[in-house]
């Protein structure tokens, strides 16, 4: 099977909020629907009521086989998806973008071209570029429009929140006091050490400079010193000859010659020997100036690297963090920055009764330093959502698509219940508690029943695979070590957004999948 995907090289990578824009425009009427080759194609969909922001969260709807992302206010875009065929299932689970490459090839089937790669697991599940012919049939992975891929790609960031679900949830809004907090004052203790890292290095700047002329001053001290040395050798070689001449002089007038030009070699070698003892004292003060130049630097070298250490910390404390409770364990997870913080058991109320799987995400400030707006998506309980806001197809009608907004309120209210009935299950330990870094924008909280997957590995986020699901060939593929990878693939190149995004169907060059 034959298609046309562009070919147009990258050259700098544009800000999020201009790429959105131009998906935008893009998207528009003339680019309605292209997805599945149909008349019943479903179109990419943006929302173009407001200014988007930075991508927060990917979810994908194995249901409805779309994807939707989010920034910090609610859905920004949505594109069809193909995902994975039966026997080959993308398993539903809560993931993240662990590494990108623009032009990828897969190393399980036949070096095929995955342009665009997300990936989310070490063992080969990823977004990428790929046909969609309108069901699920690709090998595992989540295969979205080839331009909408690249564009994405462009967007997003390692890290991005993945959640896919056998269902259409959404993020719901939510308030909890067992959600975390921002640690109090964190963001003034950045600014503060940010401040002493910069006065350091001002400091080691300047010992550096004093250093500098220091040993430039001594160095123009030890001058004196070698002229007079040099002229000593002279005045005690002209002594010698004096001397000697004195020895065999034969006359009188000889003599005398020789007596005088000795006493003239004598008060010569005397005054080398004052300016040489003085030259000699200046270039011991200068020396002992550069000496302590360079403890300075020493030490100012030092005070500079523990500020920046205590800045990088400091700012380490304002990185997204990631928290994983599990009732399979009875156990809390940390990770910050791909890497693990700590573990610790905590106590679930009834623990032998399911208590679901939630994602809670932090997604912006609320003005004040000290707080952040939480919103939760319900992979599994009771009330897990179906989407019921934007009903699909003629099929829905017009009586479903005026009950959807009821529906859709009343499931999220559920939904919201639901995860705070899961919260007031849980007690964390105060000790743990504090040990827990404070809650930034893109933080999140997984509450689930089970226990975190396999690929939870060096390099991931928290990995969680619903274990009630297909999960295709997760379950007998190995991940291969992270460290086989970049994070970012020296093969990315940015998108340049060009004056005009083309269809996948209507590029530049040929590619056969």
């Amino acid at each position: 099977m034959t298609f046309l995907v562009s070919n147009q090289k990258s050259k700098r990578l544009w800000p999020a909020g201009l790429a959105i824009a131009a998906l935008v425009l893009w998207i528009g009427p003339q680019h309605a629907v292209y997805a599945r080759g149909g008349g019943s194609e479903r179109a990419i969909q943006s929302n173009e009521t407001r200014n988007p922001g930075d991508p927060i969260l990917a979810i994908v709807s194995l249901q409805k086989q779309h994807i939707t992302i989010y920034d910090a206010q609610g859905w920004i875009l949505r594109a069809p998806v193909s995902s994975g065929q039966k026997g080959r299932e993308t398993p539903s689970g809560i993931f993240s973008v662990i590494q990108k490459d623009a032009d990828h090839h897969s190393n399980l089937y036949d070096d095929a071209f995955m342009p665009h790669m997300q990936r989310l697991t070490w063992s080969g599940i990823a977004l990428h570029g790929g046909p969609l012919p309108g069901y699920a049939a690709s090998h595992g992975c989540v295969r979205m429009p080839y331009d909408f891929a690249e564009h994405l790609f462009d967007l997003t960031q390692p890290g991005l929140r993945v959640i896919v679900a056998p269902t259409d949830p959404s993020p719901v809004e939510i308030s909890h006091p067992a959600l975390l907090r921002p640690k109090p004052g964190a963001g003034a203790l950045v600014v503060a050490r940010n401040a002493e890292m910069a006065d350091a290095t001002a400091k080691l700047n300047q010992a550096r400079q004093a250093a500098g002329s220091a040993y430039r001053e001594a160095t123009a001290a030890l001058v004196p010193v070698r002229v007079a040395e040099n002229q000593r050798i002279k005045a005690e070689a002209q002594l010698i000859a004096a001397e000697a001449a004195l020895t065999n002089a034969a006359s009188d007038e000889a003599k005398q010659a020789a007596e005088d030009a000795k006493t003239k070699a004598v008060a010569w070698l005397a005054d080398l020997q004052t300016q040489l003892d003085s030259a000699k004292a200046q270039l011991q003060v200068k020396a002992d100036a550069r000496s302590a130049a360079r403890d300075a630097v020493a030490a100012a070298e030092a005070m500079q690297t523990a500020a920046a250490e205590a800045a990088r910390q400091a700012a380490r404390e304002l990185e997204p963090v990631s928290v994983l409770i599990s009732r399979k364990t009875q156990k809390l997870y940390v990770r910050q920055g791909f890497e693990p913080v700590f573990d610790a058991p905590i106590a679930i109320t009834d623990p032998d009764r399911p208590i679901g799987t939630y994602v809670f995400t932090a997604m912006d400030r609320t003005g004040a330093d000290d707080n952040v707006r939480w919103s939760v998506v319900a992979l599994e309980g009771p009330h897990a959502q179906t989407d019921a806001v934007e009903p699909h197809g003629r099929a829905a009608g017009r009586k479903s698509r005026e009950a959807a907004p009821a529906a859709a309120s009343a499931q999220a209210t559920a939904a919201a219940d639901e995860a705070k009935a899961a919260l007031d299950r849980i007690t964390i330990p105060p000790d743990v508690l504090d040990r827990i870094p404070g809650a930034s924008p893109r933080s999140s909280v997984i509450v689930t029943d089970e226990a975190p997957s396999a690929e939870t590995s060096k390099g991931t986020d928290f990995v969680v695979v619903l274990s009630d699901q297909p999960q295709g060939g997760i379950k007998f593929r190995k991940p291969a070590p992270a460290q086989d990878y970049g994070y970012v693939s020296s093969r990315y190149r940015a998108p340049a957004l060009g004056p005009a995004w083309s269809s996948p169907y209507g590029g530049r060059g040929f590619f056969t999948w």
